[in-house]
Protein backbone atom coordinates (compact mmCIF):
# COMPACT_ATOMS: atom_id res chain seq x y z
CA UNK A 1 0.00 0.00 0.00
CA UNK A 2 2.77 2.33 0.78
CA UNK A 3 4.87 1.19 -2.41
CA UNK A 4 1.42 2.24 -4.48
CA UNK A 5 1.38 5.72 -2.60
CA UNK A 6 4.37 6.95 -3.36
CA UNK A 7 4.02 5.85 -7.35
CA UNK A 8 0.84 7.51 -7.40
CA UNK A 9 2.48 10.93 -5.82
CA UNK A 10 4.95 10.64 -8.68
CA UNK A 11 2.98 9.99 -11.26
CA UNK A 12 0.66 13.23 -9.70
CA UNK A 13 4.10 15.68 -9.57
CA UNK A 14 5.05 14.61 -13.17
CA UNK A 15 1.61 15.32 -14.21
CA UNK A 16 2.01 18.57 -12.62
CA UNK A 17 5.14 19.56 -13.80
CA UNK A 18 3.67 18.93 -17.15
CA UNK A 19 0.49 21.01 -16.75
CA UNK A 20 2.77 24.13 -15.50
CA UNK A 21 3.97 23.86 -18.74
CA UNK A 22 7.51 23.36 -17.98
CA UNK A 23 10.20 22.01 -20.64
CA UNK A 24 10.90 18.04 -19.62
CA UNK A 25 13.57 18.05 -21.89
CA UNK A 26 17.28 18.36 -21.05
CA UNK A 27 20.30 18.25 -23.00
CA UNK A 28 22.82 15.07 -24.53
CA UNK A 29 25.71 14.72 -26.44
CA UNK A 30 26.42 18.72 -26.31
CA UNK A 31 29.86 18.99 -27.43
CA UNK A 32 31.02 18.71 -31.05
CA UNK A 33 33.97 19.18 -32.84
CA UNK A 34 35.22 20.01 -29.32
CA UNK A 35 32.92 23.48 -29.04
CA UNK A 36 29.31 23.47 -27.04
CA UNK A 37 26.00 22.67 -28.91
CA UNK A 38 25.53 26.43 -27.67
CA UNK A 39 28.11 28.19 -28.98
CA UNK A 40 27.12 30.39 -31.35
CA UNK A 41 24.69 31.54 -28.44
CA UNK A 42 28.33 32.33 -26.68
CA UNK A 43 29.04 34.37 -29.45
CA UNK A 44 26.28 36.53 -30.00
CA UNK A 45 26.93 37.67 -26.38
CA UNK A 46 30.22 39.25 -27.46
CA UNK A 47 29.33 42.38 -27.57
CA UNK A 48 33.19 43.79 -27.61
CA UNK A 49 32.06 47.16 -25.21
CA UNK A 50 35.64 48.35 -24.70
CA UNK A 51 36.02 48.87 -28.35
CA UNK A 52 37.22 52.19 -29.94
CA UNK A 53 34.41 51.12 -33.01
CA UNK A 54 31.67 50.48 -29.84
CA UNK A 55 30.70 54.33 -30.10
CA UNK A 56 30.43 54.30 -26.12
CA UNK A 57 34.12 56.38 -26.48
CA UNK A 58 34.99 59.78 -27.27
CA UNK A 59 38.01 60.68 -26.70
CA UNK A 60 40.47 58.49 -28.53
CA UNK A 61 43.35 59.03 -25.79
CA UNK A 62 41.47 58.59 -23.09
CA UNK A 63 40.07 55.35 -24.74
CA UNK A 64 43.74 54.26 -25.47
CA UNK A 65 44.94 54.14 -22.10
CA UNK A 66 41.72 52.72 -20.88
CA UNK A 67 41.99 49.66 -22.92
CA UNK A 68 45.17 48.96 -23.08
CA UNK A 69 45.23 48.78 -19.55
CA UNK A 70 42.19 46.23 -19.59
CA UNK A 71 44.67 44.03 -21.84
CA UNK A 72 47.27 44.19 -19.24
CA UNK A 73 44.82 43.41 -16.53
CA UNK A 74 43.82 39.97 -18.58
CA UNK A 75 47.31 39.09 -18.91
CA UNK A 76 47.03 38.50 -15.61
CA UNK A 77 50.24 38.54 -13.10
CA UNK A 78 53.13 40.29 -13.97
CA UNK A 79 56.51 38.57 -13.76
CA UNK A 80 58.71 40.78 -11.30
CA UNK A 81 61.29 42.72 -12.67
CA UNK A 82 65.30 42.76 -12.48
CA UNK A 83 67.82 44.45 -13.94
CA UNK A 84 69.08 42.80 -17.42
CA UNK A 85 72.44 42.23 -16.13
CA UNK A 86 73.48 41.30 -20.04
CA UNK A 87 76.70 39.01 -20.76
CA UNK A 88 77.83 38.34 -23.94
CA UNK A 89 79.13 34.43 -24.16
CA UNK A 90 79.90 33.74 -27.64
CA UNK A 91 80.54 35.90 -30.47
CA UNK A 92 80.61 35.34 -34.43
CA UNK A 93 81.59 37.87 -37.06
CA UNK A 94 78.97 37.91 -40.57
CA UNK A 95 81.15 40.22 -42.27
CA UNK A 96 78.49 43.36 -42.43
CA UNK A 97 77.54 42.83 -38.46
CA UNK A 98 78.36 41.11 -35.31
CA UNK A 99 76.31 37.73 -34.13
CA UNK A 100 76.50 37.34 -30.30
CA UNK A 101 75.11 35.25 -27.77
CA UNK A 102 73.70 37.47 -24.83
CA UNK A 103 72.48 35.91 -21.41
CA UNK A 104 70.18 38.88 -19.24
CA UNK A 105 67.60 38.80 -17.01
CA UNK A 106 64.21 38.88 -18.92
CA UNK A 107 62.52 38.88 -15.61
CA UNK A 108 63.19 38.41 -12.23
CA UNK A 109 61.92 34.79 -12.55
CA UNK A 110 63.97 33.81 -16.31
CA UNK A 111 67.62 34.73 -17.08
CA UNK A 112 67.72 33.74 -20.97
CA UNK A 113 70.11 32.73 -24.04
CA UNK A 114 69.44 35.95 -26.55
CA UNK A 115 70.73 36.27 -30.05
CA UNK A 116 71.60 40.23 -30.85
CA UNK A 117 72.88 40.70 -34.47
CA UNK A 118 74.75 44.64 -34.12
CA UNK A 119 75.63 46.17 -37.59
CA UNK A 120 79.25 47.51 -38.21
CA UNK A 121 79.49 51.20 -38.28
CA UNK A 122 78.53 53.96 -36.28
CA UNK A 123 75.29 53.67 -34.73
CA UNK A 124 72.49 54.28 -33.13
CA UNK A 125 70.77 51.78 -35.49
CA UNK A 126 67.08 51.25 -36.00
CA UNK A 127 66.27 47.84 -34.36
CA UNK A 128 64.04 44.90 -34.66
CA UNK A 129 62.04 42.46 -32.16
CA UNK A 130 62.28 38.98 -33.73
CA UNK A 131 59.22 36.79 -32.19
CA UNK A 132 59.56 33.62 -33.76
CA UNK A 133 56.57 31.26 -34.99
CA UNK A 134 54.62 28.39 -33.22
CA UNK A 135 54.74 25.65 -35.69
CA UNK A 136 54.51 22.62 -33.73
CA UNK A 137 58.37 22.96 -33.55
CA UNK A 138 59.62 23.22 -30.09
CA UNK A 139 63.27 22.50 -30.48
CA UNK A 140 63.93 26.03 -31.81
CA UNK A 141 62.81 28.77 -31.37
CA UNK A 142 65.20 32.38 -31.86
CA UNK A 143 66.80 29.92 -34.18
CA UNK A 144 63.99 30.22 -36.48
CA UNK A 145 64.67 33.72 -36.59
CA UNK A 146 68.60 33.88 -36.59
CA UNK A 147 70.96 31.95 -38.09
CA UNK A 148 72.55 29.64 -35.01
CA UNK A 149 76.38 29.14 -34.25
CA UNK A 150 78.12 27.34 -31.44
CA UNK A 151 75.01 25.20 -30.80
CA UNK A 152 74.53 21.61 -31.77
CA UNK A 153 74.66 19.97 -35.65
CA UNK A 154 71.13 18.65 -34.99
CA UNK A 155 69.50 22.63 -33.93
CA UNK A 156 71.40 24.11 -36.68
CA UNK A 157 70.24 21.60 -39.14
CA UNK A 158 66.68 21.85 -37.78
CA UNK A 159 66.92 25.75 -38.01
CA UNK A 160 67.77 25.27 -41.44
CA UNK A 161 64.97 23.03 -42.70
CA UNK A 162 62.52 25.91 -40.93
CA UNK A 163 63.61 28.35 -42.62
CA UNK A 164 63.91 26.41 -45.93
CA UNK A 165 60.03 25.40 -45.07
CA UNK A 166 58.48 28.85 -44.23
CA UNK A 167 60.74 32.06 -45.05
CA UNK A 168 61.94 31.10 -48.70
CA UNK A 169 65.71 29.98 -46.95
CA UNK A 170 66.00 33.37 -45.65
CA UNK A 171 67.09 33.81 -41.75
CA UNK A 172 64.95 37.06 -41.33
CA UNK A 173 67.46 38.54 -38.86
CA UNK A 174 70.43 38.12 -40.71
CA UNK A 175 68.65 39.85 -43.85
CA UNK A 176 67.80 42.54 -41.60
CA UNK A 177 71.39 42.78 -39.63
CA UNK A 178 72.85 42.82 -43.39
CA UNK A 179 70.55 45.87 -43.86
CA UNK A 180 71.72 48.08 -40.81
CA UNK A 181 69.48 47.21 -38.46
CA UNK A 182 70.10 45.44 -34.74
CA UNK A 183 68.09 42.29 -33.85
CA UNK A 184 67.17 40.63 -30.68
CA UNK A 185 65.41 37.37 -30.31
CA UNK A 186 64.69 35.36 -27.39
CA UNK A 187 62.48 32.31 -26.88
CA UNK A 188 58.91 32.12 -25.89
CA UNK A 189 58.48 29.53 -22.52
CA UNK A 190 58.76 25.81 -24.04
CA UNK A 191 60.80 26.50 -27.09
CA UNK A 192 64.62 25.90 -27.39
CA UNK A 193 66.74 26.44 -24.80
CA UNK A 194 63.59 27.54 -22.52
CA UNK A 195 62.03 23.86 -23.67
CA UNK A 196 61.12 20.08 -23.24
CA UNK A 197 57.62 20.40 -22.70
CA UNK A 198 56.49 19.92 -26.12
CA UNK A 199 53.59 19.93 -27.67
CA UNK A 200 51.94 17.73 -25.77
CA UNK A 201 52.49 19.47 -22.59
CA UNK A 202 51.52 22.96 -23.39
CA UNK A 203 48.08 22.64 -21.69
CA UNK A 204 49.18 21.19 -18.96
CA UNK A 205 52.02 24.62 -18.55
CA UNK A 206 48.78 26.50 -19.49
CA UNK A 207 46.82 25.30 -16.48
CA UNK A 208 49.63 25.15 -14.11
CA UNK A 209 50.64 28.74 -14.87
CA UNK A 210 46.22 29.37 -13.97
CA UNK A 211 46.96 27.35 -10.92
CA UNK A 212 49.51 29.99 -9.67
CA UNK A 213 47.83 32.94 -10.60
CA UNK A 214 48.94 33.52 -14.12
CA UNK A 215 48.62 32.52 -17.78
CA UNK A 216 50.90 31.48 -20.84
CA UNK A 217 49.83 33.63 -23.50
CA UNK A 218 50.00 36.44 -20.88
CA UNK A 219 53.84 35.38 -19.58
CA UNK A 220 54.69 35.44 -23.62
CA UNK A 221 53.12 38.65 -23.60
CA UNK A 222 54.97 40.24 -20.43
CA UNK A 223 58.21 38.63 -21.60
CA UNK A 224 57.73 40.42 -25.42
CA UNK A 225 57.11 44.06 -23.04
CA UNK A 226 60.55 43.33 -21.57
CA UNK A 227 62.78 42.34 -24.10
CA UNK A 228 61.20 45.23 -26.54
CA UNK A 229 62.33 47.45 -22.89
CA UNK A 230 65.58 45.33 -23.06
CA UNK A 231 66.36 46.16 -27.03
CA UNK A 232 65.51 49.50 -26.80
CA UNK A 233 68.45 50.60 -23.65
CA UNK A 234 71.09 48.77 -26.01
CA UNK A 235 73.80 51.58 -26.39
CA UNK A 236 73.64 50.28 -30.02
CA UNK A 237 70.28 51.01 -30.65
CA UNK A 238 67.85 54.27 -31.61
CA UNK A 239 65.22 53.97 -28.70
CA UNK A 240 62.79 55.34 -31.19
CA UNK A 241 63.15 52.80 -34.10
CA UNK A 242 62.29 49.94 -32.46
CA UNK A 243 59.94 47.56 -34.16
CA UNK A 244 58.02 44.35 -33.74
CA UNK A 245 58.10 42.04 -36.10
CA UNK A 246 56.89 37.83 -36.14
CA UNK A 247 55.23 35.51 -38.44
CA UNK A 248 52.31 33.38 -37.33
CA UNK A 249 52.61 32.83 -33.66
CA UNK A 250 54.95 35.14 -34.22
CA UNK A 251 52.66 37.31 -35.65
CA UNK A 252 50.34 37.82 -32.69
CA UNK A 253 53.15 38.37 -30.47
CA UNK A 254 53.87 41.45 -32.76
CA UNK A 255 50.80 43.56 -33.21
CA UNK A 256 50.35 42.46 -29.68
CA UNK A 257 53.36 44.10 -28.29
CA UNK A 258 53.18 46.87 -30.69
CA UNK A 259 49.84 47.77 -29.03
CA UNK A 260 51.17 47.28 -25.40
CA UNK A 261 54.23 48.51 -25.31
CA UNK A 262 55.69 52.38 -25.85
CA UNK A 263 58.52 51.01 -26.83
CA UNK A 264 57.59 49.96 -29.95
CA UNK A 265 57.12 52.37 -32.89
CA UNK A 266 55.76 49.86 -35.56
CA UNK A 267 55.01 46.59 -36.10
CA UNK A 268 55.33 44.05 -38.95
CA UNK A 269 52.21 41.04 -38.34
CA UNK A 270 52.53 38.14 -40.73
CA UNK A 271 49.81 35.77 -41.13
CA UNK A 272 47.87 35.87 -38.00
CA UNK A 273 44.76 38.02 -38.02
CA UNK A 274 41.14 37.14 -37.37
CA UNK A 275 37.87 37.83 -34.89
CA UNK A 276 37.39 35.77 -32.19
CA UNK A 277 33.78 34.89 -33.74
CA UNK A 278 35.33 34.06 -37.44
CA UNK A 279 38.03 31.41 -35.88
CA UNK A 280 36.21 30.16 -32.82
CA UNK A 281 33.56 27.60 -35.09
CA UNK A 282 33.77 23.97 -36.05
CA UNK A 283 36.87 22.50 -37.25
CA UNK A 284 38.61 25.56 -36.78
CA UNK A 285 42.05 25.07 -35.67
CA UNK A 286 41.64 27.49 -32.92
CA UNK A 287 39.28 25.14 -30.97
CA UNK A 288 41.92 22.56 -30.74
CA UNK A 289 42.87 23.70 -27.05
CA UNK A 290 46.97 23.01 -26.82
CA UNK A 291 48.78 25.46 -28.84
CA UNK A 292 45.83 28.37 -28.66
CA UNK A 293 46.76 29.10 -24.59
CA UNK A 294 50.12 30.38 -26.32
CA UNK A 295 47.33 33.23 -27.60
CA UNK A 296 44.55 33.13 -25.01
CA UNK A 297 43.71 35.62 -22.45
CA UNK A 298 41.53 34.70 -19.74
CA UNK A 299 38.30 36.88 -20.14
CA UNK A 300 39.49 39.40 -22.82
CA UNK A 301 36.66 38.30 -25.40
CA UNK A 302 33.99 39.90 -22.64
CA UNK A 303 35.73 43.21 -23.30
CA UNK A 304 38.00 43.96 -26.86
CA UNK A 305 37.82 41.89 -30.29
CA UNK A 306 41.46 40.62 -31.96
CA UNK A 307 41.41 43.76 -34.23
CA UNK A 308 40.29 46.26 -31.35
CA UNK A 309 43.51 45.10 -29.33
CA UNK A 310 45.83 45.51 -32.29
CA UNK A 311 43.77 48.56 -32.63
CA UNK A 312 45.55 49.96 -29.67
CA UNK A 313 48.85 50.64 -31.63
CA UNK A 314 47.01 53.36 -33.53
CA UNK A 315 48.48 55.48 -35.00
CA UNK A 316 51.76 53.98 -35.19
CA UNK A 317 52.46 52.25 -38.49
CA UNK A 318 51.75 48.94 -39.33
CA UNK A 319 51.62 46.22 -41.54
CA UNK A 320 49.83 43.10 -42.14
CA UNK A 321 50.07 40.38 -44.39
CA UNK A 322 47.81 37.05 -44.61
CA UNK A 323 47.91 34.78 -47.31
CA UNK A 324 44.72 33.82 -49.96
CA UNK A 325 45.54 29.97 -49.42
CA UNK A 326 45.98 30.33 -45.37
CA UNK A 327 43.53 28.05 -43.95
CA UNK A 328 44.30 28.85 -40.90
CA UNK A 329 43.11 32.31 -41.03
CA UNK A 330 40.21 32.54 -43.89
CA UNK A 331 40.21 35.57 -46.23
CA UNK A 332 36.57 36.74 -45.18
CA UNK A 333 37.59 36.49 -41.73
CA UNK A 334 40.77 38.72 -42.00
CA UNK A 335 39.47 40.87 -44.31
CA UNK A 336 36.86 41.82 -41.14
CA UNK A 337 39.11 42.41 -38.87
CA UNK A 338 41.52 44.26 -41.30
CA UNK A 339 38.37 46.52 -41.93
CA UNK A 340 37.85 46.93 -38.30
CA UNK A 341 41.15 48.47 -38.07
CA UNK A 342 41.33 50.60 -41.23
CA UNK A 343 38.28 52.22 -39.24
CA UNK A 344 39.97 53.03 -36.42
CA UNK A 345 43.00 54.24 -37.87
CA UNK A 346 41.26 56.11 -40.54
CA UNK A 347 39.40 57.78 -37.78
CA UNK A 348 42.42 59.39 -35.95
CA UNK A 349 43.40 60.64 -39.57
CA UNK A 350 46.12 57.59 -40.01
CA UNK A 351 45.09 55.32 -42.55
CA UNK A 352 48.20 55.85 -44.30
CA UNK A 353 50.07 54.40 -41.93
CA UNK A 354 47.97 51.10 -41.52
CA UNK A 355 49.35 48.27 -44.44
CA UNK A 356 47.23 45.37 -45.14
CA UNK A 357 47.68 42.79 -47.60
CA UNK A 358 46.47 39.66 -49.49
CA UNK A 359 49.05 37.52 -51.12
CA UNK A 360 48.14 34.42 -53.18
CA UNK A 361 50.17 31.92 -50.66
CA UNK A 362 49.23 29.25 -48.55
CA UNK A 363 50.77 30.53 -44.27
CA UNK A 364 54.42 31.38 -45.40
CA UNK A 365 56.49 34.45 -45.34
CA UNK A 366 58.01 34.00 -48.54
CA UNK A 367 61.22 36.57 -50.15
CA UNK A 368 58.81 38.07 -51.96
CA UNK A 369 56.58 39.51 -48.78
CA UNK A 370 60.22 40.02 -47.01
CA UNK A 371 61.44 41.99 -49.66
CA UNK A 372 57.78 44.65 -49.33
CA UNK A 373 58.42 44.23 -45.57
CA UNK A 374 62.49 45.54 -46.27
CA UNK A 375 61.50 47.93 -47.66
CA UNK A 376 58.43 49.30 -46.38
CA UNK A 377 61.10 49.44 -42.75
CA UNK A 378 63.42 51.37 -44.63
CA UNK A 379 60.57 54.24 -45.04
CA UNK A 380 59.50 54.32 -41.73
CA UNK A 381 63.04 53.84 -39.97
CA UNK A 382 65.44 55.39 -42.34
CA UNK A 383 63.86 58.56 -43.43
Amino acid sequence: MKKSLIFICVLFTRFVYSQNGEDSTYQTNVIHDNLPSFYNILQERLKYPLSWLSGNFSDFDSWHTMARAKVKECLLRQPPFALYNPVVIATQDRGSYIAQKVVFNLSADSRVLAYLLVPKGKGPFPAVLLLHDHGARFDIGKEKMVEPFADSLRRVQSAREWVDRNYGGRFIGDELAKRGYVCLAIDALNWSDRGSGGYEGQQAIASNLLNMGMSYAGLIAWEDINAAEFLATRPEVDSTKVIALGFSMGSFRAWQVAALSDRVAAGVAICWMGTYKGLIVPKANATRGGSVFTTTHPGLANYLDYPDVASIACPKPMLFFNGEQDKLFPRPVVQEAYARMHAVWKSQGADDKLITKFWNLPHVFDKEMQDEVFQWLDKVCKK
